[in-house]
């Protein structure tokens, strides 16, 4: 049956580690029907956490598809990663989302990935609600944690509930129920059905004069936005139940507010109005501005394109996903407009060839449903491309259009791997193929100095779970060396040059001369080419070979072999001669004038800087702080987090491999810290790259 377009929600449920999002999801799948029994992290038992990793850890290793239905609508969830080695999950999820449940922990509040996720939701603009999960445990704070979303993620947070109690749910005052701020009543989950069955009271009275301030906040905040909600607002000092919801959701839809929940879904208290809120506020397909893109055709490639979320228009989706197993290659498809039929054939604008669709499937995580056609506004596995890479287009061959990518960061860490018998080794190419298809953040490469085979990927929990899948999923027996860092380089100072090929091969001369500058530019996180040449020195298919040469060549790295970053290169000048200036011609002097430069003034190594937050008791402060002076750390902020101390520093990669045993060793197993790329800094002088 197909589903009205305006009843879908695609959503994501993102948060930092621990934050309880996996536990969310599971209660959410439960009331909706989609599942029968709870699952539990801890037993790894989860629907959606069904990699053997991810049950063993008991961490979110990989986003995982899944639908149910509630009130008349379907809500497509995608449960993503909380760990940082893992943020390109969240990345490509947010892209393709229509809207976002951010989960935080009522004790430790905002953490260090909670921002990260939270920029990546900023980026590509997806409406949020926001759960304040774990109002049972001890330390649990719903005002300090509402603060902490306007100070530290810069939100505008709006509460549409507020807790009845804070803490341990054994405890009298502890946390026991939910004041509603909108129907102003107050809800007791009965946690002997687990949480199904909810009794709607009225507000203690002892609670009234809080839930009312509260209240009083919420209409506040909405009733300017919106002329009927003001004018009812002025003449009677409030607004109906439907009147705030209908406000709240243009205000959610248009990134001017977020509603905050709140609850614990492990003691099943709060989780049906999460449902509620997803239905009430997110968006459907038909809510988010038209997707744009740009006509694949070279000769209109500065034409834009649009698609509407309608069946009516032609076929239009994004591969933002794509697993891969021994057997068969799954992508991970969001519809943005037309109709995807089984057994069709579509076009891959990126490569200019079509891509056969052999089996289209409605995931639900590690299930499937085959399907004969999906529409607008679907998310669904599709068997059968070859040539797709995750963030390409597939559209109507005849209605081109050709969507912006996913951009991913860029790999932090390296390690040499080799098979453990010589047979293995064109298995192992293989694999890491297919590997690097399913990881935009994994690459391999054979090393030109020592032949060893370099993996490269996001921090040393990525590398690992990487390893372990190989040798389970794909037999392969392997040795891992120690890390090391990937480190990068940049021009040391501006310089100008003029680069020259002139060749004589075979009575056919072949000229070209080029002029141009690089200079070091911080702010710049890769290279940037500016064209200033006046016009009609070059003719226009020249010019763009100018261009890409200086590209290409600065692709190749600097003096000691890194990828250059931080660096502007402009193209000055050219010297022309007909029939004589030839695209060779101009890739070498570009290539003769690039390499001088790098000569002259010399290139300055860079290392990767990591943004660290560790948390732990007060008693283990001292210790810590000075293992981290002796890492070359910068401690940038420390701050009191209930009973638990905050400290945040700059660490260069290079000293905090095997940390987290020294962090553990140091506080008695009673710290944690979060680890995230934070930038490129310049490298000691006795660095051994």
């Amino acid at each position: 049956m197909t589903i009205a377009i305006e009843r879908i929600r695609n959503i994501g449920i993102i948060a930092h580690i621990d934050a309880g999002k996996t536990t969310t999801t599971e209660r959410i799948l439960f009331y909706a029907g989609e599942t029968h029994r709870m699952g539990n992290v801890d037993d790894g038992t989860t629907v959606t956490d069904f990699d053997p990793e991810e049950a063993k850890r008991g961490i979110t290793i990989y986003s995982a598809a899944i639908s149910c239905k509630w009130q008349d609508h379907t809500i497509n969830i995608i449960d993503t990663p909380g760990h940082v080695d893992f943020t390109a999950e969240v990345e490509r999820s947010l892209r393709v989302l229509d809207g976002g449940v951010v989960v935080f922990s009522a004790v430790e509040g905002v953490e260090a990935q909670s921002e990260t996720v939270w920029r990546q939701a900023d980026k590509y603009h997806v409406p949020r609600i926001c759960f304040i999960n774990k109002m049972d445990r001890i330390g649990a704070g719903f005002e300090r944690v509402f603060s902490q979303l306007s100070d530290r993620l810069h939100a505008n947070p709006v509460a549409v509930s507020i807790p009845l109690g804070e803490g341990p749910v054994t405890n009298p005052q502890g946390f026991r129920g939910i004041l509603d701020l909108i129907q102003m009543k107050a809800l007791y989950f009965n946690s002997a059905p687990q949480g199904t069955t909810i009794d709607v009271q009225s507000i203690p009275e002892e609670e009234l004069m809080r839930a009312e301030e509260w209240h009083r906040r919420l209409i506040d905040a909405i009733a300017l936005l919106d002329d009927e909600a003001f004018s009812i607002y002025d003449s009677t000092g409030d607004l109906p139940a439907e009147q705030i919801i209908r406000v709240l959701r243009k205000a959610v839809i248009s990134n001017q507010l977020q509603p905050v929940l709140c609850g614990s879904s492990l003691d099943y208290i709060g989780v049906q109005p999460i449902l509620d809120a997803v239905v009430r506020y997110l968006p459907s397909p038909l809510d988010i501005p038209p997707v744009e893109g740009r006509n694949p055709n070279p000769k209109k490639a500065e034409k834009s394109e649009s698609r509407t979320p309608s069946e009516k228009e032609p076929f239009c989706g994004l591969v933002f996903k794509i697993h891969v197993d021994e057997h068969s290659e799954l992508y991970f498809v969001r519809i943005y407009s037309g109709v995807l039929k089984n057994r069709s054939r579509v076009l891959n604008p990126r490569t200019g060839s079509k891509e056969l669709i052999s089996q289209l499937w409605r995931m639900q995580a590690d299930s499937r449903e085959k399907l004969e056609e999906a529409t607008a506004g679907d998310i669904v596995g599709v068997i059968g491309p070859k040539d797709a890479v995750t963030g390409d287009t597939l559209c109507d061959a005849l209605h081109g259009i050709l969507l912006e990518s996913i951009r991913f960061p860029e790999t932090v860490i390296s390690m040499a791997i080799e098979p453990d018998s010589s047979a293995d080794r064109k298995k192992l190419e293989e694999t890491l193929k297919v590997m690097s298809k399913q990881d935009p953040t994994f690459s391999a490469k054979i090393s030109e100095e020592t032949g060893q085979t370099i993996v490269s990927g996001m921090g040393e929990l990525h590398l690992e779970i990487i390893s372990k899948r190989m040798e389970r999923d794909f037999h392969i027996k392997m040795r891992s060396h120690k890390p090391r860092v990937t480190y990068r380089e940049t021009i040391a100072s501006k310089v100008e040059l003029e680069g020259r090929f002139d060749r004589q091969n075979a009575g056919v001369r072949q000229f070209a001369s080029v002029r141009i500058s690089l200079e070091p530019v911080p702010e710049e996180p890769g290279i940037s080419i500016l064209y200033k040449m006046k016009p009609n020195v070059l003719p226009p298919e020249l010019a763009l070979i100018f261009e890409q040469a200086l590209r290409d060549e600065l692709k190749g790295g600097g003096l000691v072999g890194y990828q250059l970053i931080n660096t502007k290169a402009v193209a000055l000048d050219a010297e022309y001669h007909e029939g004589e200036t030839t695209e060779t011609a101009i890739r070498a002097a570009v290539a003769d004038a690039v390499r001088q430069a790098l000569q002259k003034v010399g290139t300055v190594l860079l290392e990767p800087i990591m943004k660290l937050e560790v948390v732990t008791p007060s008693d283990f402060v001292g210790n810590i702080s000075a293992d981290l002076n002796s890492r070359r750390a910068m401690i940038v902020n420390t701050e009191l987090r209930g009973h638990l101390v905050v400290m945040i520093a700059e660490a260069p990669l290079s000293r905090m491999f095997g940390y987290s045993t020294d962090v553990r060793s140091l506080s008695q197993g009673r710290a944690t810290f979060t680890m995230e790329p934070l930038r490129y800094d310049v490298a000691p002088p006795n660095t051994e790259a």
